[in-house]
């Protein structure tokens, strides 16, 4: 259920890169352009995705993270039921009979969601019940709950629908909300927490990895039954962005048709606060071959006779690029200019041979670009056994010991990998940013089911010497000519799978967590109007 961020090289393609680089020994013609523009750091956010176990709750509808409905028949395995019938928004119009459908919300332990009277609306007629919730009170279209967060999240059921007035539209309120939540769909404590921030990168609001979306009528709409099931809707990530007067980073998804992209922008342009800036970028990490679309690429690649039929990864690097530079020019000329559009280019860090022979010059994308990306993680991804860490030797050191090694062998990498970066940005004229930035402290290939080193990297990831790491780290960032870096994430559990988040819990005191108030400090120093 946790997203799994280890960042994975492709190993065939690193290898195609010495072969070719002893076969080519001489670089590559630097670019005539103009000279890089004067960077300005600043701090962004990546949002937590959408999902019922989403512990920053963004809304204070908290029906919008619910999952998506889950078909159940009486003696039958759970989630066993036969095939729901659903409208275009995801909502149920009819139920066999001996079935009902379900949706979890609020899946967070240790009580890290609001406890009291949420206020559950609906539309249709039908019959709605709950697992640990109180029913307070129940009348056609509005019933009172009281869920148990102690007890971890709860259930809405729904037993009963009438096929002619199907049950439609749910809200689940949380306490305090019920007169606002219309004008106000936002929790206030998530709006003060990311007030001041530079950007929102979009990625994972979009469901962006393994998006299925192709078209514009595929979309996730305002209407939606749950974001969860397709990602939040256009109109609510502008409405986050004006009420915050944050710029936008959307990541068009891979299979997005040019229809689709156009009316993205033309949404974009209308709605967008104009003051504020619009960050595009194809897909995410199109280079990282544990993703669908990394894979899509390769396929479109050979379709296309793109690179070398026995290196799929470069003809997908060069699809990446083609289709970026694709994507860039519709939303040119949908807005009229480039005046308030930020074209980015994004791949792995520290991989400047495919940067300079792959990405870059093809398609002219380096002169069609405004902004070369990558995720400058601070790493320690520890597999079960390997040549420099192995995950018996490293649960065994003390939480000293990791952040030495963070602060030893892994911050110079990053800052080299920043530095070497911004060398091919300059000589394409591109401002150096980050998509992604952090610690990755995590096991990986398996080496994430030592629970013993979950623990430390858990313990290490709340110290205060992560705080002083992180000022170091992002002032490099700064030293390097880095541009705007989006911190990765904003709110979530840490697990087996990562400590991604600045906070594990939308309830979090700030003060306690080294990391936020990092960031807090650095966006600080940069100008930035941002609150402790």
């Amino acid at each position: 259920m946790f997203r799994y961020r280890s960042i994975i090289c492709i190993v065939v393609a690193a290898i195609a890169s010495r072969a070719w680089a002893a076969r080519e020994p001489s670089a590559a013609a630097v670019p005539q352009t103009a000279p890089a523009p004067q960077p300005r750091p600043r701090m962004g956010i990546n949002l937590a995705g959408p999902a019922d176990w989403n512990t920053e709750l963004p809304f204070v509808d908290v029906f919008r993270m619910s999952r998506p409905w889950v078909s159940q028949q009486k003696g039958k395995p759970w989630g066993k039921g036969p095939p729901l019938a659903l409208d275009e928004r995801g909502w149920v119009k009819r139920l066999e009979e001996g079935c009902w459908a379900e949706t979890p919300l609020c899946t967070i332990e240790g009580g890290h969601y609001p406890a009291g009277e949420y206020t559950v609306l609906y539309e249709g007629r039908g019959t709605i019940e709950f697992a640990n919730a109180a029913v307070v009170s129940s009348a056609p279209g509005k019933m009172i709950i009281a869920p148990n967060p102690a007890k971890g999240g709860f259930f809405l059921r729904l037993t009963r629908t009438d096929p002619d007035d199907y049950v439609r539209n749910i809200r689940v309120i949380m306490p305090g909300f019920a007169d606002t939540w219309r004008e106000n769909p936002f929790h206030p404590a998530f709006l003060k927490r990311w007030k001041g921030m530079a950007c929102l990168r979009f990625m994972d609001w979009m469901h962006t990895n393994g998006s299925k979306i192709s078209r514009w009528t595929d979309r996730p709409t305002p209407d939606d039954a749950t974001f969860s099931a397709k990602g939040v809707a256009l109109e609510v990530m502008i409405d986050l962005c004006n009420r915050l007067k944050a710029d936008a980073w959307f990541c068009m998804p891979h299979l997005a048709d040019d229809e689709y992209v156009r009316n993205f922008a033309a949404m974009v342009k209308e709605k967008l606060d104009p003051g504020l800036k619009v960050w595009i970028e194809y897909s995410n990490e199109v280079w990282n071959s544990q993703f669908v679309q990394t894979r899509w690429t390769w396929e479109k690649a050979r379709e296309l006779g793109l690179g070398p039929a026995e290196r799929p990864w470069e003809g997908g690097g060069m699809f990446y690029a083609r289709r970026s530079v694709e994507i860039f020019r519709i939303w040119q000329q949908v807005f009229g200019d480039r005046r308030r559009l930020m074209r980015v280019l994004a791949w792995q860090s520290g991989n400047t041979w495919w940067m300079r022979r792959i990405v870059l010059p093809h398609n002219d994308a380096g002169r069609n670009a405004d902004a070369l990306a990558i995720a400058p993680y601070i790493s320690c991804n520890v597999p079960p056994q390997g040549r420099e860490l192995s995950a018996a030797t490293v649960e065994k050191w003390t939480v000293d010991q990791a952040l030495d090694y963070l602060e030893q062998q892994s911050l110079p990498r990053s800052i080299r990998h920043m530095r070497d970066t911004k060398e091919v940005a300059d000589e394409y004229g591109l401002l150096l940013v980050a998509y992604e930035a952090g610690q990755h402290m995590v096991g990986v290939g398996g080496g994430h089911d030592n629970d013993a080193m979950t623990r430390l990297f858990h313990a290490a990831n709340a110290h205060p010497r992560m705080g002083q790491i992180y000022d170091r780290y992002f002032e490099a960032w700064a030293q390097a000519g880095g541009d705007l870096m989006c911190y990765f994430s904003s709110v979530g559990r840490w697990s087996k799978w990562g400590s991604w988040g600045a906070l594990q819990y939308y309830d979090d005191d700030p003060a306690k967590s080294p990391k936020f108030q990092a960031i807090i400090r650095w966006a600080s120093k940069w100008g930035q109007s941002v609150e402790p």
